[in-house]
């Protein structure tokens, strides 16, 4: 059932939001595999609840995060597949338990042409993740794993700490495991950090 709130997220003309009433809305257990790679897209998911991370594994399986779909929005990649009739680029996982809105892919590309406030919805989702797609390249290659853990850390902790394992902050900053609890490792002996299992705290200002 979508709800009055869950309605909010979207800034939809009427008729538009009266057809969301009418589609499925599906739920998701935390560490579901929504999309493998390579697989063609069916539905688009609009994430009324929950959060899905859109990410990439090297041959040797590290894994890189391109972004995160939060409550309000969609999945760029995987409407421009649909659009374009090719393959994923990317898998989504289920981060926490999550619920979305099932769209199927020939709505997609029907609304593009029905509703104008689509269309600037996707507009808007384009500029969003070229946006944090530079940011990610930007990082990947011009600063040094310190520094952009340095910076995550910062921008992620709240109340001065942070909740994520390692092998999750690896994935978010493009980098091993190992060089990730080296580094922490190294932080916790100076005194800047201190750490339990899957939490971070800061002791002293980064």
């Amino acid at each position: 059932m979508i709800t009055a709130e869950n309605i909010a997220l979207f800034s939809f003309e009427r008729d538009l939001l009266d057809e969301l009433n009418d589609l499925e809305v599906l739920e998701f257990q935390a560490g579901t595999l929504i999309l493998k790679e390579h697989e063609y897209i069916k539905v688009i998911p609009l994430v009324l609840e929950g959060s899905i991370k859109l990410r990439k594994l090297d041959p040797t399986g590290r894994e890189i995060i391109f972004y995160h779909i939060e409550p309000g929005e969609s999945c760029i990649l995987s409407i421009n597949s649909c659009l374009s009739n090719k393959e994923s680029q990317a898998e989504a996982i289920i981060e926490k338990n999550t619920r979305i809105i099932a769209v199927e892919a020939d709505r997609i590309r029907g609304w593009l042409d029905k509703y104008s406030t689509w269309r600037k919805f996707v507009v808007k989702l384009h500029y969003e993740r070229m946006a944090e797609l530079m940011t990610l390249v930007d990082q990947v290659l011009f600063k040094s794993v310190d520094t952009r853990l340095i910076l995550y850390l910062k921008g992620h902790t709240v109340n001065n700490e942070l909740e994520i394992t390692h092998q999750q902050l690896a994935g978010e900053l493009g980098t091993a495991r190992e060089v990730i609890s080296r580094l922490l490792k190294q932080m916790e002996k100076e005194g800047m950090i201190s750490m339990e299992r899957g939490k971070i705290k800061i002791i002293k200002p980064l």
